[in-house]
């Protein structure tokens, strides 16, 4: 097998686990497979992010704060209606990318939405070093909206 070979088998079985951990809910297990520092983004106008309603959309920086996003996440959506579609992993060497579909609903208004996304993750050391995240903002704020 390639070196690239090797290297997109390491960061396929990274992106299963994490999306594993994701499945699972727990904060604390999810951050341990991102590195520090990581490069984190969420693509939203840079005006929204850490807004009260959607304090969880901001940029991050370290394990601590990975597992922030998904305590805040979890805190701002009701416990037993979600669900997210994957619909491909796509990886090219420590490259990939995840697309698919979650579905949510918002505790404070208790409005449900769907939001499609792409996720882009580079994998080092089997370690997640980026984590860049591509969604329906619109969705999430018109389902936060009072």
């Amino acid at each position: 097998m390639s070196a690239n070979g090797s290297t997109s088998e390491a960061t396929r079985e990274t992106v299963r686990a994490l999306l594993g951990r994701m499945g699972e809910g727990d904060p604390a297990r999810i951050a341990e497979l991102f590195a520090e520092p990581v490069d984190w983004k969420l693509d939203w106008p840079a005006e929204e992010h850490g807004r009260a309603a959607t304090p969880w959309i901001r940029d991050r920086s370290t394990r601590a704060e990975v597992a922030d996003h998904f305590r805040q996440l979890g805190e701002h959506h009701v416990p037993g209606e979600a669900g997210t579609v994957i619909e491909r992993i796509l990886v090219d060497g420590a490259d990939a990318v995840v697309t698919g579909e979650i579905r949510l609903t918002a505790k404070p208004t208790g409005r449900p939405y769907r939001s499609r996304f792409a996720l882009h993750l580079t994998v080092e050391d089997g370690l997640v070093t980026r984590y860049h995240v591509y969604e329906d903002s619109l969705a999430v704020a018109r389902a936060f909206q009072a």
